[in-house]
């Protein structure tokens, strides 16, 4: 039995940057670009989140739901000088650390001798020794699994911890939104509602065959999470070969217009993204992918010395220039070069 933690660091940017000027206290602050260049919010604190505004919104948007919200300019190398002495933390109680973004990670702590060996203890003694050296807060989640674990970890922020033991999974899942699942995003969450199932427990009910028969793999993928098995493993060493992003339309889009502010609104996502990854300056290709209306699949890419604006357009123009049709997905991304890819007793009544 495996003994995983998610720790996720509450409103990450926003909570440093109230921690370094005390004049942030207590108002709503939003780490982005300012509402009239465009920007957009990269994260806020929950003082912001009250009025409805949340990362990945306009700046323009966020300001109008909340006018006195202040706005603070990025600052990278000083999240990043955060995230290190966080990590330090977590290598620690374990080696066996994942790091997802800069504020998040996963722990397999399954044969950490720290705390007598309980998942509780180590994710309790990491959160408070984050707090004690960096004066920020984090949540925690644990869990036999990835995908329960990083659920787990939003259930009670900020500076909760939620543990769902192993004996507790089922009853968990079964009410869990399918919408929580891993991999589950708007278009699979809407293609599963129309068949009437909103909750893991109503998912248990299908048979594999037709899942697999509606959704090909990942209905092999969504039958297993549903009952709690997710063999994933912590990937202490491995590090990202790609980065990306992408929408399926509602309606499928044609104008060029229409297709130019879709593909503007992905770069300043995925943007987002890679602050969050925390290693822009290492891209070396950027690519474009369309899937038209026939669902075939077409992609242009291109070396490129960082998030080329520009080139992400030609690219685009050159793959509407040979497929006309109507789009009904679009998606962007970035390559890492190739060797980015290779760095990388007494019986005690002890907790899961």
């Amino acid at each position: 039995m495996r003994k995983i933690i998610h720790v996720d660091m509450d409103c990450f940017y926003a909570a440093i940057e109230q921690r370094d000027d005390p004049s942030l206290a207590n108002l709503p602050v939003a780490v982005g670009g300012r509402p009239h260049s465009r920007g957009v919010i990269a994260t806020c604190n929950y003082e912001a989140r009250r009025f409805g505004v949340h990362s990945a919104m306009p700046s323009a948007q966020a300001a109008r739901l909340c006018p006195d919200l202040v706005f603070v300019k990025p600052s990278m190398s000083k999240y990043k000088d955060e995230s290190q002495k966080i990590r330090k933390i977590f290598h620690q109680y374990t080696e066996l650390v994942e790091p997802l973004s800069l504020d998040e990670a996963y722990l397999d702590t399954t044969d950490s001798p720290h705390c007598h060996g309980s998942a509780t203890w180590i994710a309790q003694a990491i959160c408070q020794e984050i707090f004690d050296k960096t004066n920020l807060t984090a949540s925690a989640g644990v869990a036999t699994c990835k995908f329960l674990a990083k659920i787990a970890s939003d259930w009670n922020k900020p500076a909760g911890l939620k543990v769902i033991l192993p004996e507790e999974e089922m009853d968990f899942i079964e009410t869990l939104p399918v919408k929580k699942l891993h991999g589950v995003g708007k278009v699979m969450s809407a293609k599963l509602e129309a068949m009437d199932i909103l909750t893991c427990g109503e998912l248990r009910k299908v048979e594999l065959k037709l899942l697999i028969n509606k959704f090909g793999k990942t209905g092999k993928y969504l039958f297993d999470l549903c009952r709690g098995i997710d063999p994933r493993k912590v990937k202490p060493h491995s590090s990202r070969k790609s980065v990306s992003v992408e929408t399926t339309f509602e309606e499928n889009i044609s104008r060029w217009d229409d297709c130019e502010n879709q593909l503007l609104k992905l770069v300043s996502s995925l943007s987002r993204r890679l602050e969050r990854v925390g290693n822009a300056e290492q891209i070396r290709k950027v690519y474009v992918k369309i899937k038209t209306d026939k669902f075939r699949l077409h992609t242009a890419e291109s070396i490129s010395q960082g998030l080329d604006v520009k080139l992400l357009l030609a690219l685009f123009k050159r793959l509407r220039d040979q497929y006309p049709d109507p789009i009904r997905l679009l998606g962007i991304g970035i390559r890492f070069p190739e060797k980015n890819r290779q760095k990388m007793s007494r019986q005690l009544n002890i907790p899961f």
